[in-house]
């Protein structure tokens, strides 16, 4: 359901659904990305699940490890994925906004 540029805007109701899945999709990426950072933690650096968790999400919002890392491995792995969770956020964020954005160039007529 796509709207072109000499049709109306969608209705607010249907802007809201597909904000809310856009929303949906960014927040399955967000999940999944943290998800592998907290398996790699856990296996190349013999951390606990929560000392995992906490330095995935912090290499994924883009604030930086916790804790040291020690082993040969644990280190290539948290420069990928330091690499991969830069890589995903433009994207998680591209995919979140994308109706918010399209919605404005339609009311400015900025289709094209």
């Amino acid at each position: 359901m796509l709207e072109h540029r000499h049709e109306p805007l969608l209705p607010l109701s249907a802007f809201l659904l597909r904000l809310v899945h856009s929303f949906a999709i960014g927040l399955l990426a967000i999940s999944l990305a943290l998800l592998i950072g907290m398996i790699g933690y856990h296996f190349f650096e013999k951390m606990p699940w929560i000392d995992a968790f906490a330095n995935a999400s912090m290499i994924l919002s883009g604030m930086g490890p916790l804790s040291p890392l020690y082993t040969t491995a644990g280190k290539i792995f948290a420069g990928f994925y330091a690499l991969f969770s830069g890589l995903s956020f433009i994207f998680i964020i591209g995919v979140m906004f994308t109706p918010i954005i399209h919605r404005l160039y339609h009311q400015f007529h900025l289709d094209k």
